[in-house]
């Protein structure tokens, strides 16, 4: 899988969501390299971005981001996910356990069946910001978009439609005809005992905030945090609230977490590929 990696320290493994890549999260590299040294490591997940793996399942995600952590990690490492990538996320921390040293979802998939998600709501809207757009595009931005602003649409344009525009349709359809994994990612006692943040928003159309409330009895370490005035891009409709929380959650997995190896795997200092 492709990777980009950014700074050094800690490693932290960042996850997309479905349909989009890496770039979905590089808003966010600002927030994290300001919280002390961390090695940040954005990967394109298979049939998005530059990424070309043959996949036919989310179980094939699944093992194609284990065989990219032995790869890419000698040591403990936090793990940020997005959406689908939230769900990749705790999957990929359940498998490894203790090599995953703390966990962020933002927005994530916690069903196996359809979300309970609350219909489209528009806090802010700005007819005259989405007439002067391409119309693609302002579909695109109209789609997700609580926030209808100049600022939100500057963000969703440099983080979310590229990777929109570089999807690759035959894979995500292959992989949307198995998208649910093959075991249940917390079975009944199962807790993830790593410092854990959860952030979900109030007007989320796509995976809603109920469900993941259920997950919290296996997270005994997790901060929930239900935020208004934003939809299932949490981090781009409230940027500067997920930054603190991020931040907040970064500091506990430091404080938890022995200190890092001042060398790189050789993956790691390979940069992007």
């Amino acid at each position: 899988m492709h990777t980009v990696t950014r700074g050094e320290g800690r490693p932290i493994l960042l996850i997309h969501g479905f349909g989009v890549d890496h770039r979905l999260l590089t808003s966010l590299d600002g927030a994290v390299a300001a919280a002390g040294p961390w090695r940040r490591v954005y990967v394109d997940l298979p049939g998005m971005g530059l990424s070309t793996d043959p996949v036919s399942s989310s179980d094939d995600v699944l093992d194609a981001l284990t065989d990219l952590a032995a790869v890419q990690f000698a040591e403990p490492f936090a793990v940020l996910g997005s959406s689908y990538g939230g769900l990749m996320a705790r999957a990929l921390a359940a498998r490894l356990g203790d090599q995953v040293a703390g966990l962020a979802l933002l927005a994530p998939l916690a069903t196996d069946g359809d979300p309970d998600a609350p219909p489209k709501h528009v806090a802010h809207a700005d007819p005259a910001l989405l007439a002067r757009l391409n119309p693609a595009d302002a579909a695109e931005f109209a789609a997700m978009a609580v926030r209808q602003t100049p600022e939100a649409w500057a963000l969703f344009r440099d983080h979310a439609l590229p990777g929109i525009r570089a999807a690759d349709q035959p894979t995500l359809a292959r992989i949307r005809a198995q998208y649910a994994l093959s075991h249940t990612v917390e079975p009944a006692g199962y807790a993830f005992t790593g410092p854990t943040l959860v952030v979900t928003a109030r007007h989320d159309q796509v995976v809603g905030y109920r469900d993941a409330l259920a997950l919290l009895p296996h997270y005994p370490r997790s901060t929930f945090a239900l935020l208004d005035d934003a939809g299932h891009n949490v981090h781009l409709d409230q940027p500067a609230v997920v930054a603190a929380l991020l931040q907040e959650w970064l500091a506990r997995v430091a404080s938890a977490s022995p200190a890092a190896r001042p060398a790189a795997s050789p993956a790691a200092q390979a940069g992007a590929r």
